[in-house]
């Protein structure tokens, strides 16, 4: 009868230490890490095993439910970012001053999603104290858009003042439009409404004005003919009289 060379027996540890037969075969050890990932997937199996079609309805309902209290939970958490994220967009309300030491944080690096309308103006010019007025009501109005101000020569030394006002718009950092010179903003009798629709064709506010507020040319002219028709009439009449 052969020997075991597996056996434990002195003959065989003889006959290893001389190389004769080979080292005892060992079992390979299960690491505790192993055995639980083996009992988790059993119980996986189990749990799982059962295809949909071989469930009954109140299996399915459990599924149903179970997807859809997934699914809400994802819908919440993913309007709760929005909401964060417009919250801490939405906190400028106001019009800021800024110097030339400060242009490259306040602008260049506003921040993702942001709009940034800069104002250059100066002291003693009507235009430019008219647009930082509409530019108070309108900061209001749109607190997720950061507007500035500085005058111009602190912010851009040698600033021409035939330029003035001018408006900077960035996104992101990047320049979008530029609107420099009082050609852009229609004089002294330019509305609140005709800034803002001028401010909304440059994409950093979502106005509601979409159509120019401005009265048209040919309103005011049909509005000159018929005043004087009405002053005609009247002239008639006196000479009745």
């Amino acid at each position: 009868m052969a020997q075991d060379p597996n056996e434990d027996t002195e003959w065989n540890d003889v006959l290893r230490s001389r190389g004769i037969i080979p080292e005892k075969t060992k079992e390979k050890e299960i690491s505790e890490d192993e055995i639980i990932a083996m009992m988790d997937k059993a119980i996986e199996k189990k749990n799982l095993g059962k295809a949909m079609e071989d469930m009954n309805l109140d299996e399915l309902d459990e599924l149903e439910d179970e997807e859809e209290e997934r699914i809400l939970n994802e819908y919440r958490k993913a309007r709760m970012a929005e909401m964060k994220n417009i919250q801490s967009t939405s906190n400028f309300g106001s019009v800021r001053e800024i110097s030339a030491i400060d242009y490259v944080n306040e602008v260049n690096k506003a921040g993702e999603g942001i709009w940034v309308v800069l104002h250059l103006y100066k002291q003693g010019i009507p235009l430019c104290a008219l647009i930082n007025q509409y530019m108070t009501n309108i900061s209001a109005k749109y607190p997720n858009v950061k507007f500035l101000k500085s005058i111009s020569t602190t912010c851009i030394p040698n600033y021409p003042d035939r330029n003035l006002p001018t408006l900077f718009v960035y996104y992101e950092g990047d320049m979008k439009k530029q609107l420099g010179g009082p050609h852009h903003f229609r004089g002294m009798t330019m509305t609140s409404d005709e800034f803002e629709f001028i401010l909304g064709k440059t994409g950093a506010i979502k106005t509601e004005i979409t159509k120019d507020p401005r009265p048209q040319v040919k309103d005011v002219m049909m509005s000159k003919l018929r005043n004087g028709a009405n002053k005609d009439d009247s002239d008639t009449d006196n000479d009745d009289w």
